[in-house]
């Protein structure tokens, strides 16, 4: 249930704050301010939801392509991405599974590649004027917007991880712009699918972001001071490694780059800490 304001009208494929205006066998009749209405079909209804009272749901079309109402919320909404599992093929497209009774049909015009089932694949969810229906799409740069307004060097982003490529990860940007975060920008472990806060490092002529999960000029000294301690802590206060350790060695188990390892070494050395030797570093009681 929900106190907030009814919606003016009904809206495919995102929340709609709607009035129950009549119960009846098949489910609930709910209203918008225009006086159009949805069905909301019996299994989605609960005990608290009575007439003349408000309800949040998703608008979607069923399998005769009538409006319908759900309770459910989908894996993504009109307009959003996400991480979709291929359930079924079909020789016109693919269904992803929704989350919804209804799956999400790609059709083949929209896919980059075959679809397998069992395969997972980022998907946005689009408005198909052909068929007045939400399809997927796979094709994600014709659907991102390559004019970057409001996105400045150095200004926080959120990012969405969509596949890894020889120069890096890429990324979707807020939701309308495509991104890349280097692979030697990155110290610490980094997924497909991961959804986290980024900062642009430069806006290319091309539309696409240069992106690092750091801000520039950020004081990280603390942060690595305490995690190189932590680290010698989990390992009884030895770890082999010192300044001379390999830059790979030290992105995967400190998750730093060479230069921020050593200074945080001499950080620590000079704050009488740990110590540095030829065998490793030790921890000082």
């Amino acid at each position: 249930m929900t106190e907030n304001i009814q919606s003016d009208f009904l809206e495919l494929g995102v929340i709609n704050t709607l009035l129950i205006d009549r119960l009846t066998t098949p489910g609930a009749y709910l209203m918008a301010r225009d006086g159009e209405d949805v069905l909301l079909p019996g299994p989605y209804l609960t005990p608290e939801m009575k007439e003349r009272t408000l309800v949040d749901v998703f608008l979607y079309t069923d399998s005769e392509d009538r409006l319908v109402a759900t309770t459910n919320k989908p894996v993504a909404m009109l307009d959003e991405f996400a991480l979709f599992t291929v359930v079924d093929v079909a020789p016109f497209g693919a269904f992803m599974d929704w989350g919804l009774s209804k799956d999400l049909l790609v059709p083949n015009m929209f896919q980059k590649t075959k679809f397998e089932v069992g395969e997972k694949r980022f998907i946005k969810v689009i408005y198909d004027e052909r068929t007045h229906r939400l399809v997927g799409t796979e094709k994600v740069g014709d659907v991102l917007d390559k004019k970057v307004k409001g996105l400045a060097v150095n200004k926080e982003a959120q990012i969405l991880v969509i596949s890894k490529t020889p120069l890096g990860f890429k990324c979707i940007v807020d939701d309308k712009y495509e991104g890349l975060i280097y692979h030697n920008e990155i110290f610490e472990t980094i997924n497909v699918g991961d959804k986290r806060t980024a900062y642009v490092k430069s806006v290319r002529k091309d539309g696409n972001i240069d992106l690092t999960l750091r801000k520039a000029g950020s004081k990280k000294s603390g942060n690595s001071d305490e995690k190189v301690l932590s680290l010698l802590k989990e390992n009884k206060g030895i770890m082999p490694y010192n300044y001379k350790s390999d830059a790979e060695l030290i992105k995967d188990i400190f998750g730093l780059s060479k230069k921020e390892f050593k200074r945080t070494l001499t950080s620590l050395v000079d704050a009488g800490k740990i110590e540095v030797k030829d065998t490793g570093i030790y921890i000082k009681a």
